[in-house]
């Protein structure tokens, strides 16, 4: 029986690292926002939608996580605990951590702020996903869809989704620049180098117990 969103097993850990892999995440998204030299295609699109909206920029990830999550109702996706947290906690840490970090820093610790920025957000994602609590509502789209439309690989539907989202949001006037290329280039390597050093490990199968020999007659 898979132990995925089933807290029984360790819950300390995986608590413990699910809530620090969300933190983590948020923090780096400030990084990368105000680095002011590209965003990951989501977070183009929060920007856009922020800038229009006049919310603040963790108020408009939460409403957008809100919405893709409704989205799993016909995909007949379950969240876990991983999945609703993300969609909270995420939003709450990035507008704290915005109200810390000053805009119009020069370029060179903007550059820095965007390297430290890329490398958290892979070691974030590897530490929640590692939790093995439930995936983020956008995963979990994309999953829940080839999973009803197996002819369709994740490559394709994840690239024609942040593509979308990329394109709108520029449009809405979200910053795209060298870090989005970078961060396109380097997410999923990092994500790969951290996700199986963290995940929590399954415990093995229960032996079947074995019946009492009977003993020959005689």
């Amino acid at each position: 029986m898979t132990q995925i969103g089933n807290l029984s097993y360790r819950p300390a850990r995986r608590l413990t690292q699910l809530y620090a892999g969300l933190t983590l995440y948020g923090v780096s998204m400030a990084l990368l926002i105000r680095s002011g030299l590209g965003l990951d295609p989501w977070d183009v699109f929060h920007q856009g939608l922020a800038g229009h909206t006049g919310l603040s920029f963790g108020t408009v990830t939460i409403a957008v996580g809100t919405l893709v999550l409704l989205l799993w109702i016909p995909l007949r996706q379950r969240p876990g605990l991983g999945t609703v947290s993300n969609v909270v906690v995420v939003g709450l840490v990035v507008d704290a951590t915005l109200a810390l970090l000053p805009a119009g820093l020069p370029l060179a610790t903007r550059t820095a702020l965007l390297v430290g920025g890329i490398v958290a957000n892979g070691t974030a994602t590897g530490l929640y996903l590692g939790a093995r609590l439930g995936p983020g509502p956008r995963d979990g789209l994309m999953t829940g869809f080839v999973a009803r439309q197996p002819r369709f690989s994740i490559r394709l539907v994840r690239t024609t989704i942040e593509v979308a989202v990329l394109g709108l949001g520029w449009l809405l006037g979200g910053t795209v620049g060298p870090g989005t290329v970078a961060y396109a280039l380097t997410i999923g390597p990092l994500t790969q180098f951290v996700l199986p050093r963290v995940t929590v490990p399954l415990p093995p199968n229960p032996t079947p117990p074995t019946s009492t020999p009977v003993p020959a007659p005689g």
